[in-house]
């Protein structure tokens, strides 16, 4: 068997054809798998577990056909869909993994993150990170009414679209040390993550160790998908 590991389709109402390819997904290529991984931004946005999109809903019922029929999905939440909680859990059926964890990949410890705590050259982006990540935002956010939550949601996204497109693209890359601090911390040797959207395979020494990190790609224009098994990983591309 087989694990499969996927990050940041960013699925939204204004890009169906990658709702129709993920759902083709999990009806076809994650029910062949021993388990499913899915490392942040499934979603554009998620207000919380009361979102009105009957898009997510869909989606939501995908993920609990998939677990129901008996393929294990576990879910690290993402920039986008961070305030995932309970509620998905239980009628995804997913299971929620704090980020970073550290999994068993077919013998091999593998450290599972989405990513974007290990940008640290942004520092405009790590505070409004450490911002919304804080239990007290999520509670006042929350407690507003849907509509006001979208709205904040979109006002956040034009506001990051501006701020994004003046900075040079090495800040809000991974930054080398961070990473490398990543691997000492949780003692392994092989690290996953998406977030940058900048699918590739990474191998240098950390300490004097053979290391890796593994970057997922996005779903924009083609699926991503890494498969590991046995026999080591593959990094695949999906064409839609």
């Amino acid at each position: 068997m087989h694990s499969l590991l996927i990050s940041d389709l960013h699925l939204d109402p204004s890009r169906p054809e990658i709702s129709r390819q993920f759902f083709s997904f999990l009806a076809n290529d994650a029910t062949q798998a021993s388990e499913l991984y899915i490392l942040g931004d499934l979603f554009e946005s998620w207000i919380g577990d009361d979102d009105p999109d009957p898009g997510k809903q869909r989606v939501v019922k995908a993920l609990h056909q998939l677990t129901d029929g008996g393929t294990p999905c576990y879910f690290i939440e993402g920039n986008r869909d961070f305030l995932t909680g309970n509620v998905f859990e239980a009628r995804s059926g997913c299971q929620r993994l704090e980020d970073p964890s550290v999994v068993d990949l077919h013998g091999t410890g593998v450290l599972l993150t989405h990513g974007d705590y290990l940008c640290t050259d942004d520092v405009d982006y790590q505070r409004f990170r450490t911002m919304v990540r804080d239990p007290l935002w999520q509670q006042h956010f929350l407690e507003r009414s849907a509509e006001h939550r979208l709205a904040m949601v979109q006002q956040a996204r034009d506001a990051s679209r501006i701020e994004t497109s003046g900075k040079p693209a090495e800040i809000m890359d991974v930054n080398q040390s961070a990473v490398e601090q990543a691997f000492r911390d949780h003692g392994v040797r092989t690290m996953i993550h998406g977030h940058t959207h900048r699918p590739g395979i990474h191998h240098f020494l950390v300490d004097g160790q053979p290391s890796t990190r593994i970057v997922l790609g996005d779903w924009h224009r083609e699926g991503s998908v890494l498969r590991w098994d046995e026999e080591g990983f593959r990094l695949l591309r999906l064409p839609r």
